[in-house]
């Protein structure tokens, strides 16, 4: 029994266009192919399919899918047992942010206001007022600093909320596409980069693309931030700091 590619696309949720990419990098190509040329997928391809996409929605970049299901000393049992244990993380950290979303709804329903390690607690043992000193202290004498402080004293609870709305909107679509597999020097990534900026435009200050691409680097070294961005998806914050110096170089070429 085979099935084509639209076939196997119904099946799996996933579009033509990625089991396209799947077969044209080596990670999934299908056994047979049609007299007429068309790709036939196997049993045996729909198994790899599935394993492919379970690492994928855990997070996995490519290339390192292709190694793990490619190891001929992996058992299919072990692929199985470890995809449970980083499910069962991820649900339990899903479990506790839907958790601190109904006490956030409650409060504001209430008219109690949460402090702030009341909002973030759910992200871990962090101090807000550390980071404000060691912001201050980095970049305290910039027309940035200066722009962000004046802007954001003015901002409402409302604002807060759109501000963190769109952010996870944002990253909820910058997961999507690294899914589908585009690269950080693609189109649609480097939109996405400037979509980025945009925000940073928008609320906080002017940020040129100079300062962008400075920003995109600190993404990455700073484990605090690349912790962040990581939290969307692993992998997101070097793949965002890419397509950020690819977006600069189009922008300013």
């Amino acid at each position: 029994m085979s099935y084509s590619v639209g076939q196997v696309a119904g099946f799996a949720g996933v579009t033509v266009r990625t089991l396209h990419h799947y077969d044209d990098i080596g990670l999934l190509v299908p056994s047979e192919r049609s007299h007429a040329g068309h790709r036939r997928y196997s049993d045996a391809d729909l198994d790899r399919l599935q394993q492919i996409l379970f690492y994928r929605e855990l997070g996995f970049p490519l290339d390192e899918v292709a190694v793990l299901l490619d190891d001929p000393e992996a058992d299919p049992r072990v692929h199985l047992r470890r995809q449970h244990e980083l499910l069962t993380a991820r649900i339990e950290k899903l479990r506790k942010m839907a958790a601190a979303v109904e006490h956030a709804m409650e409060a504001r329903k209430m008219g109690i206001d949460l402090t702030p390690e009341e909002k973030f607690e759910v992200f871990g043992d962090k101090d807000p007022e550390q980071y404000a000193e060691e912001a201050e202290q980095r970049w305290g004498g910039t027309p940035q600093y200066a722009e962000s402080q004046r802007r954001t004293a003015r901002y409402t609870k409302e604002d807060w909320n759109r501000i963190q709305a769109e952010m996870a909107h944002w990253g909820e679509r910058y997961d999507a596409l690294m899914t589908a597999g585009d690269p950080p020097t693609g189109e649609a990534a480097m939109d996405m980069a400037e979509e980025h900026r945009q925000h940073i435009c928008r609320w906080y200050y002017e940020c040129s693309y100079e300062i962008h691409t400075g920003l995109g680097e600190m993404y990455v070294s700073d484990e605090r931030f690349k912790a962040f961005y990581d939290s969307m998806r692993p992998g997101l914050a070097e793949h965002l700091r890419d397509a950020i110096t690819a977006n600069a170089a189009r922008h300013t070429a």
